[in-house]
């Protein structure tokens, strides 16, 4: 049977009413799920002011990769039997689940469509817009991953036929072949500004390909977005590391959560996207944070996943409001109390729902909230792990939501006043598709009613920029006046590249000195996008707020400080770049707008650069200019090589900077000559500047020395000379856990020196490996037979991933205040029997008892294989494996 994913329709999209009535569903009496909530609740500290509720178990929603609620309810689930690291297909489905009397227990599923590594889902009336992974007939490999619409407009559950392929191959297929889909293109969500966000992995992409016929590339990670008719393709913000999921707030806020398991200098950062930014990674996050928007703030380790912006009435307002990000590798929901900041926030992160490997969260228009839990189902997927909840606040209750297509103009309008986020875009969305004269009255009477909340006005500017005409330029002008809506009217305006003819540059022109900041990042921001390079005069003028300060030799800049003050300059420096505005630049060298000019000439490898900066040199006097200007030549000497796909920069980059490959080009012979004549004629105290700019810049000029050595290139995954590193001692320890499953999965151990490891690691101490042992800690005799090689690889280190059941750590105070702490190996009325991480035995009366209280760690550390080798690790796994 031909799979979905290699299927491209030709038809024109068409937004269908339902004709058919939607088939019965017979409530069911028990949730049937085979999950303990009330231990976990206990175990895990909920909030009290929230319900939990079993939905779907592992024998429906077996690894739950992502998540999505319909605005009516239907919750679609993507289970991937694959997993991140796995590589064969034909595991992988959606299914659509139904509570079809809301009462909290799953009454109908169906199979909506079957298909490999669903990554991302977002249901729009009859449609479901879902990102996943293709595989080649032929070769059974990874060959790309698409986005795609499905419809359901009989509304039986399953989708009516093949999908309709919107983006072809975001992600690079070379890499979802050899390594899996973990540093891939993942989530994806609507704004209120009818643009799908996409959050792209460092994988990147080569070569994808749009419903126009439109190709892109994109080096490293960060947010691409699309028009839902798949046009219009474009990269939003850049220089993010490994990003699961996009949260959106009402005012298109973006804000994301990084993922990453293994340090490096890169580990989970909440960020907040501000449209054309450049985040950095990994090139410039380090040593030139100068040029970049840094993270809101450095969390530590983690693995960020889905993310949701929560803005629903029924929600208690401690939790409302508030983007909630969900991280696999913490097994918890936080939610960043943001504050705003000139153009951005600041934040402070809580914890909220601590969740079994958490991996995606979405929410209703009735205010239900559902999560899904990944739940130790390891690197590759597993058929009896993974379930899904509900969680709703103690006071809600059900409101039904409407059959959208149903409702009149005005009915719509009504929802788009709502309080609900989930309520105001759908409805928005089936507006936009009304009788036109209809339809952009009503959204335009939104927009211009100053007495609606902004959240509203804003939803009203966004739907009418969606279906407005040239002759509607006229009704946006008239709202710039007004300073509650002046950001989204500008944004709206420029929102679409080339939809309005003739847009006047004076709003935006006198926006870049507005008093709010936001206005002025609007303006920048616009004024890149609309194509007239007469604009290059005014943007130059932006100033910067604060020094751009370079970190020292050797040291490392704050890439996750908030520093809100120099955003709209960043964001005017990226227009002058999208404006390719190189004679600007140059006339502004000598001028008061000198630094940002020489910012943005930078990134601006033309001829015509160069020959303006060597001619500003000559003709300038000012020492401090002069040096500006040698260090711009400097960083223009090279460039970064075209991405052609066939490499990846790995888990453990080359953070340098400022280029990962380099290429010279046609200037760079002119630049080395003058750099070289300047040199020569330079004193000492001089030459030792060129050195630092040689190294700094790795310009390779070896008459400058400061050469520093490049340690890592570009490399290929997983391929790894396994024959070369299996006797190098503390791999492990050095290696981020996903490089440590690729390599011992390649590699079979010795089973003899497993069984001394076990014994030399301090295993034994908490195992016993024979019945007849005494009971310890989790019993290893048949460990084999229940668990995979990944799962117990996993179990050991991240230890505190998956605890197994009846082995949680317990702390006992007894009313004599002694503290004991372990697991519990036998327990009666009278008695607690407890066993420390040391094998001590401890027998406490019950009585004797004032507090006990279990723990979220497991009492086996972390890091007890960190001194090990590939091999020696394979060889413990597979000494375990054999334990059946």
């Amino acid at each position: 049977m031909m799979k979905v994913g290699y299927v491209i329709l030709s038809a024109i999209w068409v937004l269908a009413s339902c004709t058919e009535k939607a088939p019965t569903c017979e409530p069911a009496e028990s949730a049937g799920v085979d999950i303990s909530l009330d231990s976990l609740s206990k175990a895990l500290n909920w909030p009290e002011e929230l319900r939990i509720t079993n939905f779907a178990g592992p024998d429906i929603t077996p690894s739950p990769a992502c998540l999505a609620v319909a605005a009516t309810g239907e919750v679609f689930v993507g289970v991937d039997m694959i997993g991140s690291l796995g590589k064969d297909p034909g595991k992988g489905r959606i299914v659509k689940l139904i509570d079809c009397n809301n009462d909290g227990i799953l009454d109908k599923q169906t199979t909506f469509a079957t298909l490999d590594n669903p990554r991302g889902l977002f249901p729009l009336g009859d449609r479901l817009f879902v990102l996943y992974t293709t595989f080649s007939e032929t070769t059974g490999q990874a060959s790309g991953m698409d986005l795609a619409v499905f419809n359901d407009e009989d509304r039986d559950g399953v989708a009516d036929g093949p999908s309709e392929v919107l983006i072809h191959n975001i992600s690079t297929s070379k890499f979802l072949r050899s390594r899996g889909t973990d540093h891939a293109t993942n989530g994806i969500r609507m704004g209120i500004d009818g643009w799908i966000y996409i959050a792209v992995g460092d994988f990147g992409f080569h070569n994808a390909v749009d419903r126009s016929g439109k190709e892109m590339t994109m080096l490293g990670g960060g947010v691409v977005r699309v028009r839902p008719d798949g046009t219009e393709m474009e990269v939003y913000t850049h220089g993010l590391r490994n990003i699961y999921d996009v949260a959106i707030d009402p005012y298109m806020n973006i804000y994301t959560r990084g993922n990453t398991n293994d340090g490096g200098g890169w580990n989970v950062r909440f960020t907040h996207h501000i449209q054309s930014g450049e985040y950095g990674y990994p090139v410039l996050f380090k040593h030139f944070t100068e040029e970049i928007l840094p993270a809101l703030v450095d969390v530590g380790g983690g693995s960020g996943t889905g993310a949701l912006f929560m803005d629903d009435p029924t929600w208690p307002t401690q939790y409302n409001r508030v983007p909630m990000m969900a991280d696999w590798g913490r097994s918890h929901l936080y939610i960043h109390r943001i504050t705003p900041d000139g153009a951005s926030f600041q934040q402070d992160q809580e914890d909220f729902i601590k969740f079994p490997q958490i991996t995606d969260l979405d929410v209703d228009a009735s205010g239900r909230m559902y999560m899904a839990a990944w739940d130790g189902a390891g690197y590759r997927g597993d058929s009896t792990k993974g379930f899904v909840v509900r969680v709703v606040p103690k006071s809600w209750e059900y409101t039904p939501f409407p059959d959208l297509k149903k409702l009149s103009i005005d009915g719509l309008t009504d929802y788009i006043k709502s309080g609900s986020a989930v309520a105001r875009l759908h409805a928005q969305q089936e507006l936009i598709t009304r009788p036109w004269e209809q339809a952009s009255k009503a959204l335009w009477e939104i927009a211009a009613d100053e007495a609606l909340p902004l959240h509203t006005r804003v939803a009203g500017i966004f739907g009418y920029a969606q279906i407005a005409t040239q002759n509607d330029i006229t009704n946006f002008l008239s709202l710039v006046s007004d300073n509650a809506v002046r950001e989204f009217v500008l944004r709206a305006l420029a929102d679409r590249k080339g939809r309005f003819k003739n847009v006047p540059l004076e709003p935006f022109i006198e926006g870049l000195t507005a008093t709010s900041e936001r206005v002025q990042v609007a303006a920048a921001a616009g004024l890149g996008r609309l194509n007239h390079p007469e604009a290059a005069e005014a943007l130059l003028k932006v100033k910067i707020g604060e020094p751009l300060e370079a970190p020292a030799k050797g040291t490392e800049g704050p890439h996750a400080t908030p520093k809100a003050t120099v955003i709209p300059a960043h964001v005017a420096v990226r227009s002058l770049v999208n404006l390719h505005a190189v004679d600007a630049c140059v006339r502004a060298i000598q001028g008061e707008n000198a630094e940002l000019a020489l910012w943005a000439l930078r990134y601006m490898h033309d001829p015509r650069a160069v020959t303006g900066l060597i001619t500003a040199y000559e003709s300038t006097n000012d020492k401090k200019l002069k040096t500006q200007i040698i260090t711009t030549l400097s960083r223009l000497y090279q460039k970064e090589a075209p991405y052609d796909g066939s490499w990846w920069w790995s888990t453990r980059p080359d953070t340098h900077g400022p280029y990962y490959k380099t290429i010279t080009w046609e200037a760079s012979e002119e630049i080395k000559d003058f750099l070289m004549k300047v040199w020569t004629g330079a004193t000492a105290a001089e030459k030792q500047f060129f050195a630092d700019l040689n190294g700094k810049f790795r310009m390779g000029i070896s008459a400058f020395g400061g050469e520093e050595k490049v340690e890592i290139a570009a490399t290929e995954e997983p391929k790894v000379n396994f024959e070369k590193i299996k006797n190098k001692q503390g791999q492990v320890g050095k290696s981020p856990i996903e490089d440590i499953i690729l390599a011992v999965n390649e590699i079979k151990g010795d089973a003899v020196l497993g069984e001394k490891l076990f014994t030399r690691q301090g295993c034994q101490a908490c195992h016993q490996l024979k019945a007849s042992e005494t009971m310890k800690g989790p019993f290893m005799g048949q460990i084999g037979s229940i668990m995979s090689r990944d799962q117990i690889a996993e179990s050991i280190l991240k230890p505190n991933a998956s605890i197994s059941q009846g082995f949680a750590s317990v702390n006992i105070t007894t009313k004599d205040n002694k503290v004991y702490s372990g697991f519990v190996s036998e327990e009666s009325a009278d008695k607690v029997v407890i066993r420390n991480i040391a094998g001590q035995v401890f027998t406490i009366k019950a009585e004797d008892i004032s507090e006990r209280k279990e723990l979220e760690t497991s009492m086996m550390p972390a890091g007890l294989v960190n001194s090990l080798s590939y091999h020696e690790f394979a060889s413990l796994l597979t000494f375990l494996s054999e334990q059946k």
